[in-house]
Formats: C-alpha cells, structure tokens, sequence
C-alpha cells in the first residue's frame, strides 16, 4: 500500500464489520428470490469467499491461480453491475452514486493488475490485497446499504424484471460456463 493509501486509510477508517453485517441482513430481507439482488448478493458472498481463498493460499503457485479466480469474479460481476445497474441507478436520480460505483470497480481493476505484478508471498502482496479487498468491502457496503436499496425501492416491476434479465445476460456472458 502506498503512503498516500495508508494516509487515506487512516483519515476515512472503513465501516465496521457490524455496520457491514446490518447492510448485509438489510438488503437480504429486501431481495426477492431470483431478482437481481439476490443474485448480485450471491456474488458479493462469493467474491468475499475467494478474497479468503487467495489469503489461504500459501503458496506462489495456488496464490497465484486463487487470485485469478478473484480476478475473473471481480471482473464479470463488475461488468454486470455497469451494464445492468448502475445505468438503472442513473435514471432513477442516483448519478453520482453509479459514477463512483464505476469509479471504484474501475480502480478495483487497476489495482488487481497491479497485483499481478508482484511476489505473491511477499508483504507487499498481503498489503495491496488487504488495501483492493476494503476498498471492495466498502463498494458492497455501500450497495448494499443504501444504493441498491434506493434503487429496489423507486424502480417498477417491469424495470426490476428488466434489470434482473440485463443482469444474468452479462454476467453470464462474462463468466461462460463458470457463472452461477
């Protein structure tokens, strides 16, 4: 992590995993089996799981192949999100909400190359997956919490449908035979 990394983390500390958990069991009473919360809830769980997966991963090479597996998820839920979501939150009065949520998954990207290019049992790998897996716990939070919600919330069933088809046609596309 960088210098400007850790001031950034010392002035904004992230929320706490309560706060997290509160978010969690508040957009899970508010998803319907099949919509596209749910699914994008399913994925959030997923992407965490293989967040531990890398850490577990003790050496180079099953660090290495967990981290692609990160990758891949990080990036075919991302794609999802930006097709599907975010444009739905744009027309539903939570622009600068989906600017920042592409701006965040486009950073989350970038780091996760930059990744890629270092030891994976070195401290400097640790501390840039740490820094990339906040900076994504802080996403979902805030899908989670409050934008994902507001969106539910002001969309017609129609549009739920809709966004829901955009959503799985995306990231299945994405993912292949590995989406679920």
């Amino acid at each position: 992590m960088s210098l400007i990394d850790k001031a950034i983390a010392a002035v904004t500390p992230p929320e706490s995993e309560e706060a997290r958990a509160k978010a969690r069991a508040k957009a899970e009473a508010t998803a319907q089996p099949g919509d596209w919360l749910s699914k994008i809830l399913h994925h959030h769980r997923g992407i965490e799981a293989q967040f531990e997966a890398v850490k577990a991963a003790t050496d180079p090479a099953n660090r290495i192949v967990e981290q692609k597996k990160l990758s891949v998820l990080l990036t075919g839920h991302s794609i999802a999100e930006e097709a599907a979501i975010y444009p739905a939150m744009a027309g539903h009065h939570q622009v600068g909400h989906a600017e920042l949520a592409y701006q965040e998954q486009s950073a989350a990207k970038m780091e996760m190359g930059l990744l890629e290019r270092l030891d994976p049992l070195s401290e400097d790998y640790h501390d840039k997956l740490e820094h990339i897996r906040g900076a994504v716990a802080h996403h979902v939070y805030s899908e989670e919490g409050t934008w994902f919600l507001e969106l539910i919330e002001s969309v017609s069933p129609d549009e739920q449908a809709m966004i829901a088809k955009r959503y799985s046609e995306e990231y299945d596309r994405y993912m292949g035979s590995t989406a679920g």
